[in-house]
């Protein structure tokens, strides 16, 4: 369909209050994640599903994210005359030759739709992704990819949907969906946010990846703010599930990959547990530390299964 996508834009506004004081003075998408800061994985994923023109929708106090995909010459000279440092050298280079990133800062904290607004004058009249950094998706499962392929194939928009207990859906957005002749495609024809158990149209919760019609734009323009007093991306998004051909239709990509949630300090956690342990060079050791350490949180007697390698 009309529109190629090159563009992703990344919201990275936020105060990152869940994990205070930590985020008091630095920002939530530069803690580490094993030894790289959140929003790395997530610009990683951009530009492997060849988006390498980025936007970062930023805040008060960001200046180290902005940092991060700089040069840092002083450190650099230093590692280069180390021999033995090379391969850190390259690691300190890495994020500053990923792409071509854009800053635009969000000056009143008015929501994730008035974020994703922000980005109007650097996105233009084209199609572009929207990536979350609370959200990291395993390298090995090219969700993005496929949605921008779907968007491809069908106009509109696309958002990434993952089945979750109904006890759990009041933590996402919700789609209502029907099924198309595709498979983990679906029509996408109303989204609730944040709804009741006994009131959510079904078990398909949004996550943080979008492929959306610059049309959405204009919508966001006319949007009040939602729930919480600020401007819902969600609101926006619905307004356009029953207008194709001007923004719509809205698709859903059914995501069963491997996702990392470092939205609040549990999840965090394990996020971090969970890609050190599937490192090739971090993870034996640390699964054989990690088996033998939960042995001696168990009661006496109780069964243990190792982690798988």
């Amino acid at each position: 369909m009309s529109g190629r996508v090159t563009k992703a834009v990344i919201p990275a506004a936020g105060m990152g209050t869940r994990f205070l004081p930590a985020t008091k003075a630095t920002p939530k998408e530069m803690l580490p994640v094993v030894d790289k800061p959140a929003i790395q994985y997530v610009v990683e994923e951009a530009v492997r599903a060849g988006l390498d023109d980025i936007l970062m929708v930023t805040g008060r106090n960001k200046s180290p994210l902005v940092d991060h995909f700089d040069r840092h010459y002083e450190l650099e000279d230093k590692l280069e005359g180390d021999e033995g440092k090379r391969d850190l050298l390259d690691r300190v280079r890495e994020p500053t030759e990923l792409a071509t990133i854009h800053y635009v800062r969000q000056k009143d904290p008015r929501g994730l739709g008035h974020a994703v607004l922000c980005a109007a004058q650097h996105v233009g009249e084209e199609p572009f992704a929207v990536l979350l950094g609370d959200d990291l998706i395993d390298e090995r499962d090219p969700l993005l990819a496929q949605m921008i392929d779907v968007r491809q194939r069908h106009g509109g928009c696309v958002i990434a949907l993952m089945q979750v207990p109904r006890d759990q859906i009041a933590l996402y957005g919700c789609a209502a969906v029907e099924p198309i002749d595709e498979t983990d495609v679906l029509r996408v024809t109303g989204m609730v946010e944040k709804p009741k158990p006994e009131d959510a149209p079904s078990d398909y919760a949004m996550i943080g990846r979008y492929v959306l019609s610059p049309a959405i734009f204009d919508v966001l323009r006319d949007t009040p703010p939602g729930r919480g007093g600020e401007v819902q991306l969600t609101d926006a998004i619905q307004a356009l599930t029953d207008r194709p051909g001007d923004g719509g239709p809205v698709h859903g990509v059914v995501f069963r990959g491997r996702r990392y949630d470092t939205g609040d300090k549990l999840d965090y956690l394990r996020s971090i547990v969970q890609l050190a342990a599937d490192r090739a060079d971090l993870g034996p050791a640390f699964r054989e530390w990690l088996t033998e350490y939960a042995k001696t949180r168990l009661p006496e007697g109780d069964p243990i299964e190792p982690l798988q390698p």
